[in-house]
């Protein structure tokens, strides 16, 4: 059964369908928890329940959202289905697993279009509007060796990407490429690439890569000594306290000296809008199921 989609939500491309073999290439043990951002169709969080995951999926448009769950119901899966920007709606939580597929194509526009299909693709001047937000979210919501798998253009700063994730203490690699043709709204905005200096002159492809980012563990090390640290401080601590109360029937506040009875005063288109729908995993053996909400690019 191929998935629903309604006007103005993505229908799951060449890029989902890059990320679906990454997915598909993770270990995922039964209960793991998993985050799909810019959902769409559900594919990606589809992809994850029926594997056993705690799936939820999140956009921040409302036909996405209703998609993704009739999908899920049609699916007989188990999914949470959230409506808000990036990761606003799951502030505080951990997953084991983040997959996003992103508006990535640069715009001639600076901003983020408000609504319509172009909300789908179009991410600023330089494609890296909600690229560079899922950076910086990324560490808030991975638990430790938790996995971000990103899928982009090559058009939109595959380095910018990768520097970006290792500035915030995630190790991130590529650990996949496609390449293909451009699209309808790639196409027609390939001169302007041209002068922008994305592509090459006549150039008519672009390369998806699949970025895939790793939380590190605390190292133990690190917690045996700020533990040895930790009760060092305690005893030391409550020897000061233990010798004031000798000498005074108030004792200081820790860390206070014993002749002082109070202290001084004192900171989140592979869009390709005419490219034929990814098929279905019944239809892809070996292939987990394909994502979103956008048109084709």
């Amino acid at each position: 059964m191929r998935m629903i989609r309604p006007p103005g939500v993505y229908a799951p491309q060449g890029d989902t369908a890059l990320l679906l073999e990454a997915l598909a290439r993770e270990r995922l043990t039964p209960g793991a928890r998993t985050l799909d951002l810019c959902t769409g169709t559900g594919v990606l969080a589809i992809a994850a329940a029926r594997r056993g995951a705690r799936a939820t999926a999140s956009d921040i448009a409302a036909a996405a959202v209703t998609t993704a769950r009739c999908n899920a119901r049609l699916r007989r899966c188990r999914l949470r289905v959230v409506r808000g920007d990036l990761v606003a709606p799951v502030a505080g939580e951990r997953f084991d697993l983040v997959t996003a597929n992103p508006p990535y194509v640069p715009a001639p526009g600076r901003e983020a279009p408000r609504g319509g299909p172009a909300r789908a693709w179009d991410a600023g001047h330089d494609g890296r509007l909600l690229l560079d937000r899922i950076c910086r979210a990324a560490p808030a919501v991975l638990a430790p060796r938790g996995v971000l798998l990103l899928v982009q253009s090559s058009l939109s700063g595959v380095a910018a990407t990768l520097a970006a994730l290792r500035a915030v203490g995630l190790r991130a690699r590529v650990v996949a490429r496609r390449l293909q043709p451009f699209g309808r709204v790639m196409t027609a905005r390939a001169r302007w690439f041209e002068r922008r200096g994305l592509v090459a002159p006549g150039t008519r492809t672009e390369e998806l890569v699949v970025i895939r980012a790793v939380r590190p563990a605390p190292d133990p090390s690190d917690a045996s000594t700020a533990s040895t640290a930790s009760t060092a401080s305690t005893a030391s601590t409550a020897s000061t306290a233990s010798t004031a109360s000798v000498t005074s029937s108030v004792p200081p506040a820790s860390g206070t000296p014993a002749s002082a009875s109070a202290p001084s005063s004192v900171r989140m288109p592979g869009r390709n809008p005419g490219r034929r729908p990814v098929p279905e995993p019944e239809d892809r053996p070996g292939t987990a199921a394909p994502h979103r909400h956008r048109e084709a690019r």
